[in-house]
């Protein structure tokens, strides 16, 4: 189990397959088990695919300070520079998407093409979930277990139609995320992070091809958060997906890897 010291954490990552390297990073209390495996899959058919867990999550180190996404995006640059990778192909989605942001701000050397999915550029520009879903995410889950948990927010992170029609998918995807429990602590540390991030008015100094991926039906960070990101970011390409709500590449895999291996090749 590969795990590397970047800057003040020990960072746990894996690599699949060969090719031009291509970094994924992965959103709020994301972790390597939670990624979709046909996605990986396909991904590592193409390129050298580097996933890991950022801090405060998975296997990657918690340690108790105050967490920034510029400090996250610092880690993702000491983790490629840690493997001896120069440039690359980037993903960030969510979370992850505000981390891209920063690595291709303070980092642009290391981003070749950047493709950011679900998310936004933080701070009052960015158009917030509904007070219903805000209610939910922040509800005292004191006396529930971690799997009523997580079964809690899957309507969140997943439409009606994903829900219904890939039951055995989704009992897949609780197992997996029970696997490394979830440290309130920490959780609440990237939150942190996320209410801190702002990158507004920073958008228009972004020179890197970038395409901006969105799901119609997510409902925890509105597609017009990506419409927002295309705009400000200088020719940014929109790529809207019709079916699909927060994880877009859980849902719309192969439509959604397509779109990013045409943006990238």
């Amino acid at each position: 189990m590969p795990s590397v010291k970047v800057n003040d954490i020990n960072m746990y990552y894996e690599i699949h397959g060969d090719g031009y390297p291509f970094v994924s990073i992965g959103g709020l209390n994301h972790n390597i088990y939670k990624y979709h495996a046909t996605f990986i899959e396909l991904l590592s058919k193409n390129f050298k695919t580097i996933i890991f867990d950022n801090r405060g999550a998975g296997k990657t180190d918690q340690p108790d300070i105050q967490y920034s996404i510029k400090m996250m995006a610092a880690d993702t640059a000491g983790l490629m520079n840690a493997l001896n990778i120069e440039r690359a192909f980037v993903l960030g989605t969510s979370m992850g998407g505000m981390i891209a942001q920063e690595l291709v701000l303070n980092y642009p050397e290391k981003v070749e093409k950047l493709v950011l999915c679900s998310t936004n550029c933080g701070g009052s520009k960015a158009v917030p979930p509904s007070k219903e879903i805000l209610q939910l995410l922040t509800q005292n889950t004191k006396g529930m277990t971690e799997e009523e948990i997580v079964r809690m927010v899957l309507p969140i992170l997943y439409t009606k139609e994903f829900l219904k029609n890939n039951v055995n998918y989704i009992e897949v995807y609780i197992r997996r995320s029970l696997i490394i429990p979830t440290n309130p602590k920490t959780y609440l540390r990237q939150i942190g992070a996320v209410m801190r991030f702002n990158s507004f008015k920073r958008l228009k100094n972004i020179n890197t091809p970038t395409l901006v991926m969105h799901g119609k039906k997510d409902i925890l960070v509105p597609p017009q958060n990506g419409e927002i990101l295309a705009e400000l970011i200088p020719n940014a390409k929109l790529s809207l997906h019709d079916n699909s709500a927060h994880l877009l590449f859980s849902e719309e895999t192969e439509i959604g890897f397509n779109s990013v291996l045409k943006f990238l090749l």
